[in-house]
């Protein structure tokens, strides 16, 4: 069976500190986060669209904005689990996935990165 897989990219801002952590991590320090979305879709519309990419930018960047500019510590649940790239990338896949998972669409993969040359690829 084919399959589509789209991607749309963004970046927010946002600091973290990971508690426990033997090093440098472990105090408060910023990153301007990279964020690939993907998606997967084995049929079109009428269109012959999966997904418009509006939509996924919308919907993505709508899912970051209460993390944009904020110290991801003190927001839910980071402020009960350590706010590493796994743990960032794995709340936004569940996030994204109840935001547009449907009989045609599904999230099929997150990837954040905290700078561009250390990324975190998280498939549900």
């Amino acid at each position: 069976m084919a399959r589509f897989e789209l991607m749309v990219r963004t970046d927010f801002a946002a600091a973290h500190s990971l508690r426990g952590y033997p090093g440098e991590c472990a105090r408060l320090h910023g990153h301007n986060w990279r964020v690939e979305l993907y998606v997967e879709c084995s049929e079109l519309d009428d269109l012959g669209l999966a997904i418009d990419y509006k939509v996924l930018k919308r919907e993505l960047k709508q899912a970051l904005a209460p993390w944009d500019h904020y110290n991801l510590n003190d927001i839910p649940p980071f402020d009960a689990i350590n706010p590493s790239s796994e743990n960032v990338a794995m709340i936004l896949c569940e996030e994204m996935s109840r935001r547009l998972d449907n009989e045609r669409i599904k999230v099929s993969r997150i990837v954040i990165g905290e700078t561009c040359a250390a990324k975190v690829c998280y498939w549900p």
